[in-house]
Formats: C-alpha cells, structure tokens, sequence
C-alpha cells in the first residue's frame, strides 16, 4: 500500500513575502499529527494569493509529488485576491460540493460571515484537494465539526470523510483518533481486524 502523502499549501500574500509568520502550515500539520494513526509525509508550500502559482502548486503537489490529499488555508472568501477556491476549480477533474457546503455549515455554528466562504472540494487524478479557512481555530472547527460541552459530536467535521473517499480513489486505508474525529465508512469498507 502507497504510503500515505499529505500537500499542505497555505495561501497569503503577506505571510509568503514575510510581513507576518504563517499560522496555517503549523497548524494543519500539528491537527494531523494529533488526528491521525497512519503514518504520513508532508509536502508545503507557502505561496503568494496568485491564481497561477496556486494552480501549478496544486498540480506539482498532485501529479509530481503524488500526495492524495492536498488542504489548501487561506484566500477563499470574497475579497478580489482571494483566488484560492477559483484555482483549485481549474485544476480540478471533479468538483465534490458537499466538503464546502459542510464546512460552511460548521462556521455558521460560530460567525455569521460563514456564508461568505468560498471554500470547496474537489478531485483531481486519484487525489482529493481541500480549501481550509484561514485562522487555526476555523481550520480544527471544519475539520473536527461541532462539539457539544461534553465533546460529543453534534455536526460532523469534514474529515470524518476524508479517509473513505481516499479509499475510493484507490489510495491508501486512513485511520483516526476517534476522540479527535472519528473516520466513518460503510461496514462493507472497514478494514479486517489483524
């Protein structure tokens, strides 16, 4: 089995120039670090809100680096340079709206400029590509959903997800810490026992 590849690809003119530290790539990859059981490699990439070089990163970290999930934060709300969403729609070979139309759902628990999200899912090859929020705290929201006072899930989070279509585009079998999001699948899909 391929091992498990992961893109992370934060998206900002003024953390990529230097005017402030990137807080989205430590933070994706410190919520994988703590959510997942299956080893991983990462692949980041720290680039400027311009459209071009977010499609060519998005397609290096797909076609030559063969990660299968790609989490893109930052650049999908309304603003003129926010492009995030509309480079991921170019490269994409199909686009899976209920990502986006789950992570809205999740924000709208917390602010009501949720709507005002772009974010969206999409596959491209055999690899599923996702547009994160920006700020950490919206990042582990959409990825991990709402949770109720004693931690029980009331909306599911995105990557509850996330592990069974990697596994229907052929890639590798993700497990989880179910006290940080439980990875669902249909019975028929679950992995046997050793």
């Amino acid at each position: 089995m391929a091992e498990l590849k992961i893109g992370l690809v934060s998206v900002s003119d003024r953390a990529s120039s230097g005017v402030y530290e990137d807080k989205g790539l430590p933070a994706l990859a410190e919520w994988l670090a703590g959510a997942l059981l299956t080893p991983f490699s990462l692949e980041q990439r720290l680039i400027p809100d311009e459209q071009p070089q977010i499609e060519a990163t998005l397609k290096q970290l797909v076609d030559e680096c063969g990660c299968q999930l790609v989490l893109t934060t930052g650049g999908t709300g309304p603003a003129r340079r926010d492009v995030t969403p509309d480079a991921t729609l170019a490269v994409a070979d199909r686009v899976m709206p209920g990502f986006g139309e789950q992570m809205r759902q999740i924000s709208l628990h917390y602010v009501p400029t949720a709507i005002l999200s772009r974010q969206t899912g999409v596959i491209r090859g055999d690899s599923l590509i996702l547009n994160l929020p920006g700020q950490p705290k919206s990042i582990k929201e959409t990825l991990e959903g709402v949770k109720d006072a004693d931690g029980k899930v009331v909306v599911h989070g995105i990557f509850a997800s996330v592990p069974y279509c990697i596994q229907l585009l052929d890639g590798p079998y993700i497990e989880t810490r179910p006290e940080v999001v439980a990875a669902f699948r249909p019975k028929s899909a679950l992995k046997p026992k050793e």
